[in-house]
């Protein structure tokens, strides 16, 4: 699979991020009822800024790797 090494470890934190939210959201439905709504918006936008800031990683060390590459003259 294209990707190896540090992208796996990133792919690997958004879904255990997501899961985990997931969980959470449902969670709090299950054990406070309606009263959950406003920590089901915060568990969601915890959920979403994670995936920004790995997006941002991710798009921060793939310009690295790119910029290595022209350095050396590989392209």
């Amino acid at each position: 699979m294209a990707g190896a090494g540090r992208r796996d470890n990133l792919r690997r934190i958004a879904i255990a991020s997501q899961a985990t939210g997931f969980i959470l959201i449902l969670t709090l439905e299950t054990v406070m009822g309606d009263a959950a709504r406003p920590w089901q918006g915060v568990t969601l936008a915890a959920m979403l800024a994670t995936a920004a800031w790995l997006a941002l990683v991710r798009r921060y060390r793939r310009n690295r790797q790119r910029r290595r590459r022209e350095a050396r003259g590989d392209v």
